[in-house]
């Protein structure tokens, strides 16, 4: 792994563990150079995954972007970084999982409303504003209204 400071080819594996669930690998490093430490993140990837946009451009999966689909959604909420760093995994399990390579990007982003639905109503309801493309007020009513109606009916909500 090249160092991230003095760019030499080779950095020593301090340290191992699992992170985000077990779905990943924490290793710190340090540079045998320059003595800068650092730390990188292994994932399996089942497959690649190519995610078909609105226009029909296809664009390589970024896990990174839809971790900060949620981040911006979740922006100033009081929401465990782990609950986060698990509902991505799990959207991105279950897109690997698919069997499927190519991915619109309606469906990616109908899996980030479900996931935030049950996290925060809230970032929910930021999120639906861009991803429905909100246009008038009288939109966010209808959505908190459908909140509403799922928390009053005993569905929904905030999980903790």
């Amino acid at each position: 792994m090249r160092c991230p400071y003095c760019n030499s080819e080779d950095s020593q594996v301090k340290d191992s563990r699992p992170a985000e669930d077990g779905t990943a690998i924490r290793r710190r490093r340090v540079c045998p150079d320059c003595g800068g430490r650092f730390t990188t993140f292994e994932r399996v990837q089942l497959r690649d995954l190519q995610v078909i946009k609105k226009t029909g451009r296809k664009v390589p999966f970024d896990r990174d972007k839809l971790m900060r689909s949620f981040d911006i959604a979740l922006r100033k909420r009081p929401v465990e970084r782990d609950r986060v760093e698990r509902a991505v995994s799990g959207i991105v399990r279950r897109l690997e999982s698919s069997g499927e390579t190519d991915v619109h990007s309606d469906k990616i982003g109908l899996m980030v409303i479900e996931a935030l639905k049950a996290i925060d109503d809230v970032a929910f309801v930021r999120y639906a504003s861009v991803y429905r493309d909100f246009s008038d007020p009288k939109d966010f009513e209808n959505v908190i209204n459908e909140l509403s109606a799922q928390i009053n009916g005993g569905g929904g909500g905030q999980e903790d």
